[in-house]
């Protein structure tokens, strides 16, 4: 803690989808807070309202590099999340989720900060159990093409908790169910933005298999209160922790309501599935609720309306 009273935050991946949304809110919250991104996948447009923030610090940086700053927090949610830009260099996706780790939890230890792991719902991989609960260690492919996403996810959740073992380090550990909202990158692949795009610009809508796999959709601002929450949970409890919205809707029901909220000419079409892709993902929330009193309160169609807005504001301005 500073000696105004602020806490000073880091937040790695800050300038990506997710962590430009949690670096807005720890400043309301006033705090200082340091962003630190290699811009990868995240962009200074992302921050560029918060840029002049006098509490406000942009490095770029790779983590899978050691930093050496002085911190009381850290929220750890560097790494591409998405298929497309993970896949692109798997070697380095796996880097960033273990060697990143081994040297955020080791910025931790040094100067006795508190850290969150942003883990994923991809621990669970192609899940036999529905929905997925906390307990469950899940179904995945260690050498298929997501594998370093899935497992770099997975051994980073190791390194958290051998450090909280070992070294007695305050964790806590998020395990992140699709989210979607503002700023979600134009070209990551994943079904809310492309479904969006392709609805916009009247092109056909890429639906893999049947459409039949389901997936819950949270809001982003209903992830990054949870975030916030977890954070202040009493030191003794670590997680894993589920943060989604249970809601459970399949792809075509998806691509379905995006065509109505639009009112576009798309055509569904049918392609498919890729390799290893989950038939079914939903969360067990209810520890979430129990620790946090939380639950995520924006309705879907609610959430696709600000996305939209967000996606037709980028293709007005040529960056879609």
């Amino acid at each position: 803690m500073r000696d105004n009273g602020r806490k000073r935050i880091i937040v790695t991946g800050g300038a990506g989808f997710l962590g430009s949304h949690l670096c807005e809110r720890l400043l309301q919250d006033g705090n200082d807070v340091i962003c630190v991104d290699n811009c990868f996948t995240g962009t200074k447009r992302n921050i560029a309202n918060i840029l002049s923030n006098s509490a406000f610090e942009f490095m770029r940086h790779d983590i899978t590099f050691p930093l050496y700053v002085e911190v009381d927090e850290i929220y750890n949610l560097a790494c591409p999340a998405s298929p497309i830009h993970y896949q692109f260099d798997p070697v380095q996706t796996t880097k960033t989720s273990v060697h990143g780790a081994i040297n955020m939890l080791g910025l931790a230890k040094r100067v006795k900060a508190k850290i969150l792991q942003a883990s994923t719902s991809e621990v669970y991989g192609d899940p036999v159990v529905h929905p997925q609960s906390e307990d469950y260690w899940g179904n995945v492919n260690p050498i298929g093409f997501r594998s370093c996403y899935d497992e770099g996810k997975r051994c980073a959740e190791t390194l958290f908790f051998d450090y909280h073992r070992q070294h007695r380090l305050l964790i806590k550990v998020a395990r992140i169910f699709n989210t979607y909202g503002p700023r979600m990158h134009p070209n990551d692949g994943r079904v809310v933005s492309n479904f969006i795009l392709q609805a916009l610009k009247n092109e056909p809508i890429t639906v893999f298999g049947d459409g039949s796999q389901t997936r819950s959709f949270c809001y982003v601002d209903d992830l990054i209160e949870a975030f916030v929450l977890l954070m202040k949970t009493p030191d003794d409890f670590t997680g894993p922790l589920n943060l989604g919205n249970p809601g459970e809707f399949t792809i075509l029901e998806l691509a379905q309501k995006i065509l109505e909220m639009t009112g576009s000419r798309s055509e569904i079409v049918f392609k498919p599935l890729p390799s290893d892709d989950p038939k079914q993902r939903k969360p067990n929330i209810a520890l979430a609720k129990k620790m946090l009193d939380w639950e995520p309160k924006v309705k879907l169609e609610v959430g696709l309306v600000h996305t939209i807005d967000y996606f037709e504001t980028l293709l007005r301005e040529g960056l879609a």
